[in-house]
């Protein structure tokens, strides 16, 4: 008898004496498939996913099989088909994703289909988070400032959000002014378990943002995907993913005094990093996980994306049901939460021996020191007192070598130099929603501002939290008005200088930095800091705790060992020292028990809608279909132009063309950047040619729903160096999205040759190092790519999402064997991709033939980054969503 659903439902009792069924894990062992109790918790979630959809045709016995006979050390070639049981979007990716849902509706239309053909089967939740910028900052009612300006600049967006609120069952909108996806994810949009009548499941979820891992504190399995498959995902396919391996994070001890969650974090993603946990699942366990509070766990889960995981998965305990109840979840869900997962045998935190893990990696707490992380990653991991002597190492050292190569630097104070802080924001879900290091920053703040000490009026300060709830606590304790007074007002809640809506700095300071090219520095509580993300100005970023930003806020330069030199001197002249300042661990635990309470989140998460005026001002269009009206921020995308029933034969690559050569680390923000729009980038002059002044660019984020833009701004980085150009005159390498046309050489903006290239005819190929498309789930980053022609990336390593994400748009991850590089190209050969015209097979070999101008031929062997046979589909179908729409219509 084959394996069904019904086999594996069992029952267990809620408090009230209600009977519940759920499909049981242990039912596996019952009927002769398997022991199941030593797999990773994560994995054991999926597992009852499968269970519960398994239908014989998304999901096969054999996928439960292959699944529950999981071995730690196994070679992964097996695809798993997770079904989620929502989804989640942030509006920077959420806006995109609509305009490809309303032209899949057009397409329907088209070939005479009802356009509710096209219509998410799961719940769909999009936060708008992404696009408040901080233009003012030091004024009391910066935040209404702040919020005026949005609804000013997205008008047009969130008309076309409405419309979509409207037009799609299961679509519901998070408005703005209430806090970041992943922070309202946790804090009320996740629910615990969830029911299907009297069947009990457990949350699941994808989101279209890299850090949604943030929900693994919660116990919830969920990861970033690329927009592209999170339509997929909504339209009714199964979220694909190749079987991963699990790695155990063994945590023992505790965190000492003075130590937080962000030093731990930055420490993790340090340590992960060099172990190289691309692709993989971390899952904590052990007596100092068990230790950590729920918000802890948070901001170790939301930084997995930095160090290269799929997930950083905490499974449910005492401290998660703990947190819900705090947070305002009602009694019956918690009750539901803990019976559910008891009766499942999920309940509790592992203990050494418990679990089968790939590999285990040991991190006693105690050994976490104060720490830093720059200037443009997030794995370059500083202690706080070494910070000073790196820095200066780092403006000494050759460009060539990571450094800023600059003469020997001596300080001067009061003057604009190389160190000047000059942008500092508390900011971020991956801190913000942490109560105890913002109490341990407000602390500090106002012991700083009794001593006297105040904040350069020239540093661009913001208090921008994750959720309104961070400024009622601050508000009870007392808390917020001493970190306005040092300048950290209140300036929005939303994602800001985290994500590159920082503003504008001082027009006067910008022209300074730039005449005497300074290295000047950004210090933010956030998630990232690659170059030019945080301000195309600043050039050295450094992530740290929220006490950290207030600190070397005060102090206004990074060049300083702040372990034993003053922040500055009170009114008497005394030195004021970090030490002396910083909160002991019993003035945060009291402070801490005056701030929550379940109430306060109830009362702000209630009546979304009404919260915001502005928005109820927003009047949208209604209908199923778009009727396109002419934007500058919402187009029809061309991703169904030619579009028909069966899908057309994959073309050869031959005579191919090097569009740009790229060397290691290259991240979605490099191909495809979020802030703000230079006048004389081929995407600033376009807007410009329909009469839009550089005052009114917005961002390239805000413009995401129009592909005119988005596609001119890939590759338009003002830091990203194409290894192809020569050395400038005086031996600097050139910057910004530039390459050489062939055969001729010139040079040009990647756009541009791009378009000279595709009216040719001349397929195009991108070469670039290790980690290529780390960063954000970005999926304009693969969008933009399809759209310049590019038939595929070939590369030393792939990110997880972004490999994803060009296979979902159509072109080919190839990846390096061995030694091999792109060190050995120049720029100017021709190339052919052998080996895949009689089709392809995932993970196969193909051979890059190499023509140089002198007649030279050589070849390289490749490894094809179509990891399973579903994505083997989607790109014989052009990308995901006209495999979808193929399946719809059909």
């Amino acid at each position: 008898m084959a394996l069904q659903a019904q086999d594996t439902l069992r029952s267990f009792t809620l408090s009230d004496g209600r009977n519940a069924r759920f499909h049981a894990l242990s039912a596996l062992a019952d009927l002769g498939i398997a022991q199941v109790e030593r797999l990773p918790v994560s994995l054991r979630i999926i597992l009852e996913s499968l269970l519960r959809n398994l239908d014989g045709q998304r999901v096969t016995e054999a996928h439960v099989r292959q699944l529950a006979n999981w071995q730690p050390q196994a070679t992964r070639n097996e695809e798993i088909p997770l079904i989620v049981a929502r989804i989640v979007l942030q509006d920077f990716t959420g806006v995109p994703l609509l305009c490809d849902l309303a032209a899949m509706r057009s397409v329907a239309q088209r070939f005479g289909k009802p356009p509710q053909i096209v219509e998410p089967l799961v719940p769909v939740d999009l936060v708008v988070d992404h696009s408040v910028q901080v233009d003012h900052f030091r004024e009391s009612n910066a935040l209404d400032l702040n919020m005026q300006l949005e609804f000013q600049r997205n008008a047009e967006r969130y008309r076309f959000i409405k419309w979509g609120m409207q037009a799609f069952h299961h679509f519901r909108v998070v408005p703005p002014g209430i806090g970041i996806v992943h922070q309202v994810n946790l804090e009320y949009l996740a629910r615990g378990v969830l029911r299907q009548d009297d069947v009990y499941y457990p949350d699941t979820l994808v989101g279209t943002d890299s850090h949604t891992t943030m929900i693994n504190a919660l116990g919830v399995v969920g990861w970033g995907v690329g927009g592209i498959e999170a339509e997929a995902g909504m339209l009714g396919q199964p979220v694909s993913l190749l079987t991963p391996d699990v790695l155990g994070m063994q945590l023992t001890g505790s965190l000492r005094p003075g130590v937080t969650a962000t030093d731990l974090v930055l420490t993790i993603t340090q340590m992960l990093r060099k172990a190289n946990v691309v692709g993989q699942f971390v899952e904590f366990f052990g007596s100092g996980a068990s230790t950590l509070t729920l918000p802890d766990r948070a901001t170790l889960a939301n930084m997995a994306p930095e160090y290269g995981a799929t997930m950083g998965f905490f499974p449910p305990d005492e401290q998660t049901a703990a947190y819900l109840t705090a947070t305002g979840r009602t009694a019956d869900e918690v009750d539901a939460f803990h019976r559910y997962f008891q009766a499942q045998g999920l309940f509790g935190m592992p203990q050494v021996g418990a679990i089968d893990y790939s590999r285990v990696l040991t991190l006693d707490l105690a050994e976490v020191e104060p720490s830093v992380a720059g200037p443009r990653r997030p794995q370059d991991r500083i202690p706080l007192s070494e910070l000073d002597a790196r820095f200066r190492a780092l403006l000494s050292q050759p460009i060539s070598d990571g450094g800023y190569g600059k003469a020997e630097h001596r300080p001067t104070p009061d003057q604009l130099d190389h160190g000047a802080v000059l942008i500092a924001a508390i900011t971020s879900c991956t801190n913000t929603s942490n109560p105890s290091v913002m109490l341990t920053a407000g602390l500090l703040a106002a012991k700083a501002a009794a001593r006297g000490l105040t904040v350069s009026p020239r540093i661009k300060t913001s208090l921008a939290p994750g959720s309104r709830v961070v400024t009622d606590y601050l508000e009870k304790t007392g808390l917020l008005a001493p970190l306005a007074q040092l300048g950290f007002r209140l300036v929005a809640y939303g994602c800001t200088t985290c994500i590159g809506n920082a503003g504008p700095l001082d027009p006067e300071l910008e022209a300074e930095i730039a005449a005497r090219d300074l290295i000047c520095a950004a210090v933010l509580s956030g998630n990232r800091n690659f170059e030019a993300r945080i301000h195309p100005a600043i050039k050295a970023n450094f992530l740290m705790s929220p006490p950290l930003v207030v600190a070397f806020a005060i102090a206004g330069r990074v060049d300083i060992d702040l372990t034993h030199e003053p922040l500055g001197f009170d009114g008497t002249g005394q030195p004021v020292y970090l030490s002396e300042i910083w909160p002991d661990a019993q003035e945060v635990a009291t402070t801490l028990q005056q701030a929550t309470e379940p109430a306060s989140y109830r009362r702000l998460y209630q009546d979304l809608d009404g919260m915001n005026p502005l928005w109820q001002r927003i009047v949208a269009p209604g209908g199923p279909v778009s009727d396109w009206t002419p934007s500058s921020y919402i187009a029809e995308p061309p991703f169904f132009t030619d579009f028909a029933l069966q899908p057309p034969a994959v073309p050869p690559i031959r005579d191919a063309r090097a569009l740009a050569i790229f060397g290691d680390s290259v991240t979605t923000d490099h191909i495809s950047p979020a802030g703000s729009i230079k006048p004389t980038s081929p995407a600033g002059l376009y807007l410009q040619q329909l009469g839009i002044k550089p005052a009114d660019f917005n961002s390239y984020g805000s413009r995401r729903g129009h592909h005119e833009v988005m596609m001119r701004g890939t590759f338009a980085n003002v830091r990203i160096r194409n290894l192809m150009l020569p050395a400038d005159a005086n031996g600097q390498p050139i910057e910004g999205g530039l390459t050489l046309r062939q055969p001729d050489g010139t040079q040009q903006f990647i756009y541009d040759a791009a378009m000279h290239y595709q009216q040719a005819g001349t397929p195009t190929l991108i070469f670039a190092g290790e980690e290529y498309g780390t960063g954000s789930s970005r999926d304009w980053a693969a969008k933009g790519t399809r759209l310049l022609g590019v038939k595929a990336v070939i590369a030393r390593s792939f990110e997880r999402i972004h490999r994803a994400n060009l296979v979902g748009m159509g072109v080919l991850p190839l990846q390096f064997l061995g030694d091999d590089s792109a060190a050995c190209l120049r720029g100017d050969e021709l190339f052919d991709l052998m080996g895949m015209d009689n089709g392809l097979q995932p993970r196969q070999h193909v051979s890059l033939t190499i023509r140089s101008p002198d007649g030279q031929t050589r070849q390289m062997t490749l490894l094809l980054r179509i990891d399973t046979p579903m994505e083997i589909e989607y790109y014989r179908h052009g990308g995901i969503l006209p495999y979808v729409m193929r399946q719809l219509l059909g």
